[in-house]
């Protein structure tokens, strides 16, 4: 009973976390704030900015990887992917040999998939809501922090020095494409020491 309701409300704080930064921009420059000093701000006299980033990502990629271990029926998952692969050959073969009486039954078991695919798209949303508890103050702890540096910078690959402010392809600001990249690699590692898939 207690493990239900500690779950509903895990679950009711991450759709919080997740919409309601978008709907009380007030919420998220509070959230922000309160993270980056407490959190961040103080390892800046031990840790370069870059290297700080690097480990939220690092954490983010580690604890969003747990979370999907164990919240994901990772074989009924496995289970649909290549149900799924099997039909889109049959399919194929169907379409080129010109059956349609073959195509008909094919597109019959495809409608019953969809129960099985709809039940994964559900387990996909759940554990996004436990991540965003993480992952999102640490992301707005960030960019706090370096709204209050802006500039500081580091040299990335292909575009040499950049203040962690810039924008690369005129959209991305560079520390966030930075956190992006750190964190593939944490998540790769970690997803194939606990044997789970992507999503």
């Amino acid at each position: 009973m207690i493990k239900k309701m500690l779950d509903r409300m895990a679950l009711y704080l991450g759709v919080f976390l997740l919409f309601g930064i978008m709907l009380f921009p007030e919420i998220r420059d509070q959230l922000g704030k309160v993270v980056g000093l407490f959190f961040i701000t103080p390892l800046l006299s031990a840790i370069p900015l870059h290297m700080i980033i690097f480990i939220l990502a690092a954490i983010t990629g580690l604890y969003a990887s747990l979370i999907q271990k164990y919240t994901m029926d990772w074989g009924l998952m496995k289970s649909v992917q290549e149900k799924t692969r099997n039909l889109q050959k049959e399919m194929r073969e169907a379409q080129l040999s010109n059956n349609p009486q073959k195509m008909k039954k094919l597109q019959s078991q495809q409608a019953e998939m969809m129960a099985d695919q709809m039940e994964i798209m559900k387990q996909q949303f759940k554990p996004m809501l436990y991540i965003s508890i993480i992952s999102i103050p640490l992301f707005l702890g960030a960019w706090f922090v370096i709204s209050q540096y802006p500039d500081i910078s580091m040299v990335f690959p292909f575009w040499g020095e950049l203040k962690l402010h810039d924008n690369l392809f005129g959209l991305v600001p560079s520390w966030l494409f930075w956190y992006f990249l750190c964190s593939i690699p944490v998540s790769q590692m970690t997803r194939k020491a606990l044997n789970i898939g992507g999503i």
